[in-house]
């Protein structure tokens, strides 16, 4: 049952720049917070970045700045913006959704920042 399919990770350079995508399913979506967290080997998944229905937005320190997350009611999408990538910002990028108190998981897409 797919409710979170993420696109548009891939390998980049320092500096460069890559758009996320996540199409989410109505029910889980609507009037929920939504937003992405990543992995990096050998380490624990961490947030990197929260928006509410009404817009608002939680980035993390080592993101903020570079990263814009943002999302579009109308088509169950969210959307992150990488910007200025580093090598340490190499991961797998996982969509997220909270509803019901229930928190739902995308499959994941790998983000590789190297020269």
């Amino acid at each position: 049952q797919v409710q979170l399919v993420e696109s548009g990770g891939g390998l980049v350079q320092p500096g460069g720049s890559l758009k996320l995508a996540c199409a989410a399913e109505q029910t889980i979506f609507e009037n929920n917070p939504v937003g992405w967290y990543r992995q990096a080997p050998g380490k624990q998944r961490e947030l990197v970045a929260v928006i509410t229905i009404g817009g608002w937005t939680t980035l993390a320190d080592s993101v903020k700045g570079r990263f814009t997350i943002s999302r579009d009611n109308a088509k169950n999408m969210v959307y992150l913006q990488l910007d200025s990538l580093k090598p340490e910002d190499t991961a797998v990028y996982f969509c997220w959704a909270r509803s019901n108190e229930n928190d739902y998981w995308g499959q994941g897409t790998q983000v590789t920042v190297s020269s």
